[in-house]
């Protein structure tokens, strides 16, 4: 069989793992090295790639992918936790940026509709680089990471009317009206669809699909509801990507939801590399040599104004101008669904093949600029203040709008320190049942409905799916997880959610159960600090049974039961002598741990450096104890000894600083 299209994929996929690894040694966002790959490779760079109408035809895919995972993250509770920013803020901002690029394009001599259009493009910023950038940096719970969220949240839902109207701009329609009263039914009609399939069909679908093992089922059933529903938008004259978004909808209001995303996240972004190559390919570099200080103008002309109507959105709703300032510099970019919403604004003539190729370079350097941006915000917000803004005039201004206090503090309700149980069986409810009798916060991920549904009843935080799901750890928040307790019977699946958790956290200690002894040391090996046989534990309660037939103290008894617990269960095993070692008294200090971290990358603001240029005390909190290098150990550690990647470092610390320090060692 012939497939022409296979060594040109072969072509784009080896391009781009080139290009991606160079991006992340200079920290740029991994959405430019795909579009660098197409712009390399395409029509207008070297022209290796001839198949560009199948390329863009996985790219549609990708679009379709791309809406069908909002929607499913789109979840009406967190919506309406962030209502009053989302709405309030989200359409302050998009129709002042509306406004604004209007006014200037008419200044211009450029006709209504078309300079709306544009004014649509230039709202909408970058959802995927500015998330990715503040997980990274650990401004997801700041106050301006929070506003920021919600007003991307906004700009992600209103895509969707922008798509519908743009025919509409564009004079596709005789009787604008009529057109609008169709439009509205058929916008009914779905809403009609959704909330039926959301009710009744879907949930019980999905409950019936994940009784059993294996996720072949599933992950078809998912797949057909999602080109199912686009399909039948765009039988209905709408476009594919809107009925992909209303089914991740409905899977939203599921409690399969996390899964499910979890699943389709890799094909997401498989197809979504596609897409952002294909954008690549329309790319003319020479449009950027024949008029290089235009693009350049272009764009800061574009930051600045997209910074300003931010700025005036998040201050008009109270927040302090230092946090609107932030705010309108996390989101100054353009983002990739302009170039969802340029396509068909090229195909309509809403746009020019000239302004197109303008708005794609535009859109590079902006998105390009955005880890910078956000590197060097603190100094930039700080220069404003101290040059141009006094602090005597940012006070009124604040008065001015009775700013309320601000908070920099994570949400109550986000996990916290807590324990995550994977499995709620018998050891798992025990397990769970303990940690919320004694006032921790328990996390809960079942597979299995019947079982979560049973620790939903009893008030835990409970994730329905596989715990193999890096998606479905990352909700469970396991990076801040004190202890993950693996309480399932099988031990692939256990070796696999080790790998998971320790691929988000090395801080974590994790718990596991098994049922043979030969297991242990493979994990050991995968990550587990401490492993519970099934096996051994039953001769441990047998010999503990049979000392107290013997009268021997229980004191001693536990001893000699917590020497086997400490030496990994060597001596039962037979690899140890047979005198037992006295247990040490534990470490307890309040607020404070000892934790083991590794050094595993070379890139960050730590590793190269010696301990007292790195200000772990200072920034951290953390004393670090002792360094393991190779095979030998640095305990007399001072501040001139330099951190190297592949050391093990020895920490003391609360769990809280100890969990950060992690994050920048990544």
């Amino acid at each position: 069989m012939h497939f022409p299209l296979f060594g040109e994929l072969i072509i784009i996929l080896g391009l781009a793992t080139g290009i991606l690894l160079l991006f992340r040694k200079f920290k740029l966002p991994g959405i430019l090295g795909f579009i660098v790959t197409g712009m390399i490779a395409g029509p207008h760079g070297l022209g290796w790639v001839k198949e560009v109408e199948e390329v863009e035809a996985m790219s549609e895919i990708g679009v379709v992918l791309l809406l069908f995972v909002i929607g499913m993250e789109f979840s009406l509770k967190k919506l309406a936790a962030l209502g009053r920013t989302v709405f309030i803020g989200g359409g302050l901002q998009a129709g002042l940026t509306i406004a604004a690029v209007t006014a200037v394009l008419a200044l211009f001599g450029m006709r209504t509709e078309r300079a709306v259009f544009i004014g649509f493009l230039v709202t909408l910023s970058s959802t995927a680089i500015v998330l990715r950038v503040l997980q990274e940096k650990g401004k997801m719970d700041a106050v301006h990471g929070r506003v920021a969220t919600a007003i991307l949240i906004f700009q992600d839902i209103i895509v969707v009317p922008m798509m519908l109207v743009t025919p509409m701009l564009a004079g596709k329609s005789n009787d604008i009206g009529g057109d609008l009263l169709w439009l509205l039914a058929k916008m009914i009609l779905l809403l009609v669809a959704v909330y039926i399939s959301g009710r009744f069909i879907v949930p019980r679908l999905l409950a019936a699909v994940t009784k059993g093992k294996g996720n072949e089922l599933f992950i078809i059933t998912i797949v057909v509801i999602c080109f199912a529903a686009a399909y039948a938008t765009q039988a209905l004259g709408l476009s594919l990507a809107l009925g992909a978004f209303f089914a991740g909808l409905v899977i939203s209001e599921t409690d399969h939801a996390y899964h499910a995303t979890g699943i389709v996240l890799p094909f997401h972004e498989l197809f979504m590399s596609f897409f952002f190559v294909s954008i690549g390919m329309l790319v003319d570099i020479h449009h950027f040599f024949e008029a290089p200080f235009l693009i350049l103008g272009l764009t800061i002309g574009m930051a600045l104004l997209k910074v300003l109507t931010t700025l005036l959105s998040v201050w008009v709703l109270r927040y302090p101008l230092r946090t609107a300032m932030y705010t309108g510099l996390t989101l100054f970019q353009l983002g990739e669904f302009g170039f969802i919403l340029a396509i068909p604004g090229l195909e309509l003539g809403l746009l020019s093949e000239a302004n197109y190729q303008i708005f794609l370079l535009v859109s590079i350097l902006s998105m390009g600029a955005t880890p910078f941006m956000l590197e060097y915000s603190d100094r930039i917000v700080r220069y404003f203040f101290l040059s141009f803004v006094p602090a005597s005039v940012s006070k009124r201004l604040d008065r001015l709008m009775r700013v309320k206090k601000e908070q920099e503090k994570t949400v109550a309700k986000v996990l916290k320190d807590h324990v995550v149980v994977i499995g709620f069986g018998l050891n798992g409810r025990n397990v769970a049942g303990a940690a919320k009798d004694s006032g921790i916060r328990c996390a809960v991920v079942e597979s299995d409905m019947d079982a979560a549904q049973n620790a939903q009843s009893l008030g835990l935080t409970t994730l329905v799916g596989d715990a193999t799901n890096i998606h479905l750890l990352e909700q469970a928040h396991v990076e801040r997880a004190r202890v993950v307790v693996v309480a399932i019977n099988d031990n692939a699946q256990t070796l696999k959610i080790i790998a998971g958790v320790r691929s988000i956290s090395n801080t974590a200690h994790i718990i596991v159960r098994t049922r043979y002894v030969r297991d242990l040391e493979a994990l050991f090996a995968a990550g587990a600090n401490e492993v519970i046989p099934e096996e051994f534990e039953t001769s441990i309660e047998i010999f503990h049974r049979v000392l107290r037939r013997y009268l021997v103290p229980e004191a001693r008894i536990q001893g000699l039961i917590a020497a086997i617990r400490n030496d990994h269960y060597e001596r039962l095993r037979g690899k140890s002598g047979n005198r037992l070692r006295k247990k040490e008294e534990p470490l307890t200090i309040p607020g404070l741990e000892i934790a083991t971290l590794p050094v595993t990358l070379g890139r960050s603001k730590v590793v190269g450096r010696s301990i007292a240029e790195s200000e772990l005390r200072e920034k951290y909190g953390i004393t670090v104890l002792a360094i393991r290098r190779g095979g030998r150990y640095i305990t007399n550690v001072k501040g001139d000894a330099r951190i190297l990647t592949d050391d093990l470092l020895y920490l003391l610390g609360s769990p809280e600083n100890i969990v950060r320090l992690d994050h920048d060692l990544r």
